[in-house]
């Protein structure tokens, strides 16, 4: 009895194997297409957090597809760069504009405006420094 399920078994597995390599009547089976990332980074505008949220990166063989995952950090790498850099000169603006505001001679009419501005103008001569 068991050598009669074991042989029923090795030709159940047989034909199985035949029928999927062969393809039966259609053929062998078609290479399935790979999937895209779905959620692609928007290139007409900066990425905001809901973009990040929303990126899924879809499923390979191992894994996910190096390429779009890399594809993704690059322009995010690229667009945090950007954003410090611009924060640092705005930083760096903001840091002149005090010093010449701290340096500078205010009237007192002028006192009460200067308190909410700052103003990104370069300074003029004072008046310690003119002949």
């Amino acid at each position: 009895m068991f050598l009669f399920l074991v042989v029923a078994l090795v030709l159940v597995v047989g034909a199985v194997t035949l029928a999927v390599v062969s393809g039966g009547e259609n053929g062998p089976l078609p290479e399935a297409a790979p999937e895209q990332l779905r959620d692609p980074l928007p290139p007409d505008r900066p990425v905001d957090r809901a973009d990040v949220d929303g990126l899924r990166f879809p499923l390979a063989v191992r894994g996910y597809r190096m390429g779009d995952v890399d594809d993704a950090l690059s322009r995010l790498g690229a667009e945090l760069a950007e954003r410090d850099s611009r924060i640092a000169d705005l930083e760096s603006a903001l840091a002149g504009a005090r010093a010449a505001a701290t340096h500078g001679p205010v009237s007192p009419q002028h006192h009460a405006s200067a308190e909410n501005h700052v103003s990104m103008d370069k300074p003029g001569p004072r008046q310690e420094d003119r002949p």
